[in-house]
C-alpha cells in the first residue's frame, strides 16, 4: 500500500510504535537521521523488522542489542531512494528520544522522524538525496510550519548522544534541493 498523502512514498509497512500527538501540538519540524543494520551493511530489510518488532536478535550479536527496542520513524529511505513510511505524518513515531529543538523537550510531539539508510563512515547516494528532497517538499506542503531552521539532524536534538545524519551528510546539497524546488 502507498501513502494516502505522499506520492513519492513506494510503500507503507505499519509499525506499532507510535502513539497520539499530543492534543495542543503540531508538526513544525523534521529530523533527519541515518540507520544501518548491523552496522554499516545496507540492502536487508533489518531496519523494517526493528521498526515492526520482528527483528531476530539472535541472527546478529548487534541485533541482540537493538531488538527489543520499540523506536519507529515515520519515513526510512534506502540507499536505492525507495522510501517507506512507517507512521502516519498525524502520530507520533518513536524516533528522537531524549532530546530538545529549540528549547523544547519531547521532539516526537511535534516532529517528523525521517531515516536515511546509511552511517558515519560513507557518503549517502544521489537518489537518496533526491528522494528526500520530493519528501521533505510534501511534507512542507502539508505542513507550513516547517521552514527550513526547523529541519535538522539527530545530532542537533539529541548532541553528544547522536551523530546521525553524520559527517557524511551533505546538508549544502540538501539545502539546494529544497532551495530549487520552491522556485
Amino acid at each position: 500500500m502507498k501513502s494516502k498523502h505522499y506520492p513519492c512514498v513506494d510503500a507503507w509497512i505499519a509499525s506499532p510504535n507510535f502513539d497520539e500527538r499530543p492534543a495542543d501540538s503540531s508538526v513544525d519540524a523534521i529530523i533527519i537521521h541515518a540507520i544501518s543494520l548491523p552496522p554499516d551493511k545496507f540492502g536487508a530489510r533489518h531496519v523494517e523488522k526493528l521498526f515492526c518488532n520482528c527483528l531476530p536478535a539472535d541472527e546478529h550479536p548487534y541485533f541482540a542489542e537493538v531488538a527489543t527496542l520499540r523506536v519507529s520513524a515515520h519515513f526510512y529511505i534506502k540507499r536505492c531512494g525507495y522510501v517507506v513510511q512507517f507512521v502516519d505524518t498525524d502520530q507520533r513515531a518513536w524516533h528522537a528520544g531524549v532530546s530538545k529543538l529549540a528549547e523544547r523537550e519531547q521532539v516526537n510531539d511535534f516532529s517528523i522522524g525521517i531515516e536515511l539508510e546509511g552511517s558515519d563512515h560513507c557518503p549517502f547516494e544521489d537518489v537518496q538525496y533526491a528522494a528526500l528532497g520530493a519528501l521533505t517538499q510534501n511534507l512542507c506542503e502539508r505542513y507550513p510550519a516547517i521552514t527550513p531552521e526547523r529541519i535538522v539532524g539527530h545530532c542537533d536534538i539529541a548532541p553528544g548522544r547522536k551523530t546521525d545524519p553524520g559527517p557524511h551528510f551533505d546538508w549544502p546539497h540538501y539545502r539546494s534541493l529544497m532551495q530549487s524546488s520552491n522556485k
